[in-house]
């Protein structure tokens, strides 16, 4: 099957995750009490006995992408040996961060340094000191940076090894070839896709909700709007129209304008907090916090609730890992989709490093900044993020500076950005899921994995607000964490056919020509 595949949508695959979906969306409806009850439950028995799955498998993941990077695979190309790369360096770098954390960075940015500061992390310092400051960014560093970034890489470089190198449609199930075959079209295929699309569909979700709840605070911040879930509902359908608006327009017009111009408005804000803000306390944070994170990556790796406050774990760092698995088919098709004609080391280390350092970046000046208050300024933020949640933690912060209404009033628009790029990306990737791979999905099909992604963000909120969302990105990533395990083994079996193969041809090549003789 060529790697286009077709535009026909796969009814198997389909129907199935658009029932599940719609199901959820009914029952939230109906039944919103009912449904979080249900959800709760599975949440704590995911947690209690499989928490330390997640916590082994995503430090895997990492060791994972860094030994391919490093080895003999490295110069394995995404595509054709002569194949250039589609989109430049600076567009590709922009489209995979903002759609892999964009909502995310704008929400967390103040909030978990705020959070960690006044409640440090399995009490390893004391509440709003100067070693929980170092605590709260390292962990920040730790839920954002590395670990994240190799969910992602694994996953993107599975779907464009097997697409590009292998011309396999852009699947979930096609890196899983060495392992099951031609039954990656039967139903096995069939079911591992269906997982991909609903885990996309609840890590999209959740990201919407939070971008909802953070356009909702800023706006009530500004203008006294109040804050309610019929707001965050309308923010939701408003921004949802939109999305697919983009999402229809095709990648190249949509998601990498938009990429490209949020990319610098956040850099515009970032550079004004910077200057205008604690520059010499920023960059001392950078330097320390970075060497802490460093230090104890590690022992933070295999942090389970052994000997740790389990809630903690569940709340923070699980949390987390699950929110980034239930992404990693949507940024991991996305990624791979933008990154045919670069080789495997190249394509590591720029998904692994690249973005991280941004984040980093990102977080020591959000958060660097806001810490800075606490211990040497106004204060006042761990007040307001515990009175009124994370959503209003950027604005309070932005409230202690200059221009604050344009500042926040571009954080809002900012936010609005990453909501409609993120969300566009993810329902053109739920398109390429369900109609057999093709790059290019009808728009109806998109545009109803759009609803369904509303729809779902609108269905959590009023089930539970952060914790509903919380809750989904978990329970949608339990399943979905055993088939990224499974795409590791399909993808080490993969490279090592690749490596032999093009080890007997070299050997051929270089081989010395011996002359015949006449008969």
């Amino acid at each position: 099957m060529s790697v286009t595949g077709t535009r026909s949508v796969d009814s198997g695959v389909f129907w199935p995750a658009v029932i599940i979906a719609g199901g959820f969306v009914l029952w939230g409806g109906l039944a919103p009490d009912s449904l979080a009850t249900v959800a709760t439950a599975t949440l704590n028995t995911i947690i209690k006995t499989f928490g330390w799955m997640f916590v082994v498998s995503t430090a895997f993941f990492l060791m994972f992408a860094v030994f391919l990077a490093v080895g003999r695979f490295g110069k394995i190309k995404l595509g054709r040996d002569d194949e250039k790369p589609e989109f430049s360096t600076v567009s590709w770098v922009c489209m995979m961060f903002s759609v892999g954390m964009g909502i995310g960075l704008m929400f967390w940015g103040v909030a978990e340094p705020v959070f960690h500061f006044g409640a440090p992390p399995h009490g390893m310092a004391e509440p709003q000191s100067r070693e929980a400051a170092v605590v709260a960014m390292q962990y920040a560093y730790f839920h954002w940076a590395l670990h994240p970034w190799a969910i992602y890489a694994v996953v993107g470089l599975a779907l464009a090894y097997f697409s590009y190198r292998r011309n396999l449609p852009t699947l979930m199930s096609s890196a899983f070839q060495p392992l099951l075959g031609n039954r990656i079209h039967g139903p096995i295929g069939r079911a591992i896709d269906v997982l991909a699309i609903i885990a996309t569909l609840f890590g999209t979700a959740t990201s919407l909700g939070l971008g909802a709840q953070q356009i909702n605070s800023g706006m009530n911040f500004l203008w006294n709007t109040g804050e309610s879930a019929t707001i965050a509902l309308t923010i939701i359908a408003a921004l949802t129209v939109l999305f697919i608006l983009s999402a229809v327009s095709g990648v190249g017009k949509g998601v990498q304008f938009l990429s490209n111009l949020n990319m610098v408005i956040a850099l515009l804000l970032l550079l004004f907090l910077a200057i205008i803000g604690p520059t010499v306390f920023i960059f001392d944070t950078l330097i320390e916090s970075l060497g802490y994170y460093l230090s104890d990556l590690v022992s933070m790796s295999f942090r389970t609730a052994a000997f740790s406050d389990g809630k903690w774990l569940g709340s923070w760092t699980i949390f987390y890992w699950a929110w980034w698995i239930s992404w990693a088919p949507f940024v991991g098709v996305f990624i791979a989709r933008i990154s045919r004609g670069r080789t495997i080391r190249e394509f590591i280390v720029g998904v692994l490093l690249i973005p991280s350092a941004v984040t980093f970046f990102w977080f020591t000046v959000m958060g660097g900044t806001a810490l800075h208050s606490e211990l040497m300024g106004l204060g006042g933020l761990v007040e307001a993020v515990n009175e009124k949640g994370a959503p209003v933690s950027l604005f309070a912060l932005l409230a202690q500076y200059p221009a604050t209404t344009l500042t926040s009033t571009l954080a809002m628009f900012l936010v609005a950005i990453f909501f409609v790029s993120g969300a566009d990306a993810a329902s053109v990737v739920m398109g390429m899921l369900s109609s057999r791979g093709t790059l290019h999905p009808r728009s109806g099909i998109v545009v109803l994995w759009g609803i369904l992604a509303g729809a779902s963000a609108c269905v959590l909120l009023v089930m539970g607000g952060l914790a509903g969302l919380q809750t989904a990105s978990i329970v949608a990533a339990a399943p979905f964490l055993l088939v990224m395990v499974g795409l590791c083994v399909s993808l080490w079996m993969g490279l090592l056919d690749d490596i032999e193969v093009h080890g007997r041809f070299n050997e051929l090549e270089a081989a010395p020509t011996i002359p015949t003789q006449p008969v």
